[in-house]
């Protein structure tokens, strides 16, 4: 049975079909914004694999290039490989908000694939996405505690607007993502250009309010043709054993959750569970897996009983309290900025490397092709856990994690005009234990500053949780690991001291109100002033030049019909240029010049050398020009690279010439005077006028 639906959302109308294509999945859906299109389809298997005792959840989003009317670049000429950033953060927009409204027991293999067909490159595909895999879900056989829906928040002239369009994103002070239910906000994700607290909670809900809509709309597919929910067979819980657990764990656990040392708390938590484990074995043969998972969560209550009842938290902190930071810039002498920012057990080791246009990162999408000239690059080797893995790429984490903080300093970055330079920061965590994000935005900031790169403002980052249990609630500012694993919130906020870069939000409960939402950003302020106050002890502004080993970047300007006599035939004049002064040059239709070289020298060269080619006669000025060409009439000189000018025989001497080989010959140099330049640019030299002067 093929089902439309459609509701206007922000200025355009928002499209959902259903039953005509895919039908074979679990629960597909066509959605059309403008006309960009995208096909959601969700899958799960009818037998939970043995050993799964969690949520088999995978999103992929996938962005095809005939959607953009492209042709893959690569050798087979097809859409493979692998995903490419946008199309990993999408996936993780995907699966934020939907992975905590599962069912707990709920262990079947599930795929949620999203692929775009059509693009307008107009309208962004990633909020029809996330629209389309709640609502394939709510019409499919799988159980979902939905629905949820997303919408992107723009504010152009003070004017918030719904899913703004590319151009306007690129326009907009505020650009954020925002997914919620009935219930509130559930996920937040996005930036702004200096953004105050107040303004970002009214973006937030403005956000909330325009998502309703989407919602209703999915009530009534479901309403109309939703398949039955499969019952999931719900574990038993044997109190029993649960008591047991607690009797024999409780009074070690007390120990472990006030332990402030992660690596120590680690060992004694392994210790007590081993212990537990080892003690229930013969009364509960074979059922090891479920000890494990009662000591967990007894583990987890007393956590969070201890912070909303004792108020008191694991390392012993106040709930605003952040932890000791300590902060060390230029400790790498060959790189062109370095920091070490360390806040409490995480560690992040920023280094910042500056390169030419050359080395701007060239991004290809369905949209087209653009230049990054500010890379960030996140770094989670095993160690920093310590842990012992193979390495590899980049995951998602990763991508995730460099994207918000790039998103966060972005702001700052100097333009292109002001700062020639590509820049690229890399961050590799050395430690982790909460938060390495946002250790990542104030060790990228330390860093930019030590290289010199002129940013308008430092920027910090903070990481808040939360723990509610209904009726009481706890902020917690800059959380370690183990309040992000049992507490309710992840909200990440970075900025300045003049507001709001980016942010990110997650939250495992039903939706967060407004009020909580205030009092988390308004503690996260005073966080990320204080971290401000400490990174300022080690550098509060860029250095006054950059590091001797970067490469000097610069530029000027020719007339745009100088373009041509810079480039040569062929790019013969521009190789000679760079192979003589070692410096790469790079010139634009409008004249710009870029010239990037190891060192000064190089640079100035370079300069002279196109100065050379490229200065205009000017009149009554003398050149010690080179013969070219002799004519019956006179001679032509070149006075510099590409320009010459005549010199008739009447202007070759004070006394009269029969023959003009009698005083000049080709390849002779010689002084001369500019009379004259015409309109049309020919140069009218004098031999005669520059007797007896001499050059200067």
């Amino acid at each position: 049975m093929i089902k439309n639906c459609s509701i206007e959302v922000g200025s355009q109308n928002l499209h959902i079909e259903t039953g005509r294509i895919a039908r074979q999945a679990s629960g597909s859906v066509v959605i059309t914004y403008g006309e960009t299109i995208v096909l959601v389809t969700v899958v799960a298997t009818n037998e939970v694999r043995a050993g799964i005792d969690f949520l088999p959840l995978t999103v992929e989003y996938q962005e095809m290039s005939y959607a953009g009317g492209h042709i893959p670049g690569n050798f087979f000429r097809r859409d493979m490989g692998r995903p490419s950033e946008k199309e990993t953060l999408t996936s993780r927009l995907i699966d934020r908000p939907l992975r905590p409204l599962f069912p707990e027991d709920y262990h079947y293999e599930t795929q949620i694939i999203a692929t775009v067909l059509s693009t307008d490159k107009k309208n962004d595909a990633d909020m029809l996405a996330i629209v389309g895999a709640s609502t394939a879900l709510e019409i499919s056989d799988i159980p979902f505690m939905g629905p949820i829906a997303g919408v992107r928040v723009g504010r152009l002239n003070g004017n918030f607007i719904t899913n703004p369009t590319l151009d306007e994103q690129a326009d907009s002070d505020i650009n954020m993502i925002v997914a919620g239910n009935r219930a509130g906000v559930v996920m937040v994700e996005g930036g702004g250009q200096f953004i105050s607290e107040s303004e970002m909670i009214e973006a937030i809900f403005y956000g909330h309010e325009a998502l309703l809509p989407i919602l209703d709309m999915q009530e009534e597919l479901k309403r109309d043709i939703g398949k039955p929910k499969r019952i999931i067979p719900s574990g038993l819980v044997d109190e029993d054993l649960k008591q047991k657990v607690v009797e024999i764990a409780e009074s070690s656990l007390n120990d472990v959750i006030i332990t402030r040392d992660k690596m120590l708390r680690q060992e004694k938590r392994r210790e007590a569970g081993d212990f537990v484990v080892d003690k229930l074995s013969d009364s509960f043969k074979g059922r090891e897996s479920e000890i494990s998972d009662a000591f967990h969560e007894l583990e987890k209550n007393m956590i969070r009983r201890m912070i909303l009842e004792d108020e008191k938290r694991i390392d012993g902190r106040s709930f605003n309290e952040v932890r000791q930071i300590e902060c060390v810039v230029g400790l790498l002498p060959r790189v062109h900025g370095s920091a070490l920012f360390t806040r409490g057990e995480t560690q992040a080791l920023a280094l910042t490397t500056l390169g030419t246009e050359r080395d701007e990162q060239k991004i290809e999408s369905i949209y087209g092709e653009y230049f990054r000239p500010f890379i960030l690059h996140y770094n989670f080797p095993p160690y920093s856990v310590g842990e012992a893995k193979r390495l590899g790429g980049p995951g998602r984490r990763e991508i995730g994690h460099g994207a918000l903080a790039r998103r966060a300093l972005l702001p700052v970055i100097p333009d292109k005009e002001k700062f020639k330079y590509c820049v690229r920061v890399v961050s590799e965590i050395l430690e982790s234990n909460g938060s390495s994000s946002m250790a990542t935005v104030c060790g990228g900031c330390l860093s930019l500053m030590d290289a010199g790169v002129p940013i308008k403002e430092p920027v910090a980052g903070v990481a808040m949780g939360l723990v509610s249990d209904g009726a009481k609630t706890a902020i917690l500012t800059d959380i370690i690991g183990d309040e992000d694993h049992y507490g309710d919130m992840d909200f990440k906020v970075a900025g300045t001291r003049g507001g709001i870069t980016a942010l990110q939000m997650d939250i495992k409960i039903d939706g967060i109100s407004k009020d909580v939402m205030q009092q988390a950003l308004e503690q996260a302020r005073e966080g990320r002033l204080f971290i401000l106050e400490q990174m300022d002890k080690a550098i509060s502004t860029p250095r006054g030049q950059i590091s001797d080993f970067a490469p000097i970047v610069t530029s000027m300007k020719v007339k745009p019909d100088k373009v041509r006599v810079v480039i040569g035939q062929g790019g013969k004049t521009i190789r000679e240029i760079s192979n003589t002064s070692g410096a790469r040059i790079d010139v634009e239709d409008d004249g710009t010049v870029s010239i990037s070289a190891a060192d000064r020298k190089c640079v100035d060269v370079a300069i002279d050398l196109i100065k050379g080619i490229t200065q205009e006669a000017e009149v009554d000025k003398l050149y010690m020009g080179k013969v070219v060409k002799i004519m019956d009439f006179g001679a032509f000189v070149e006075i510099f690279p590409g320009t010459d000018g005549l010199v008739h025989i009447s202007q070759l001497d004070k006394e009269r010439v029969n023959k003009v080989t009698d005083v000049l010959n080709e390849g002779d140099e010689v002084l001369v005077k500019v009379l004259e330049v015409a309109a049309n640019g020919k140069i009218r030299l004098s031999r005669k006028a520059a007797l007896g002067e001499k050059l200067t």
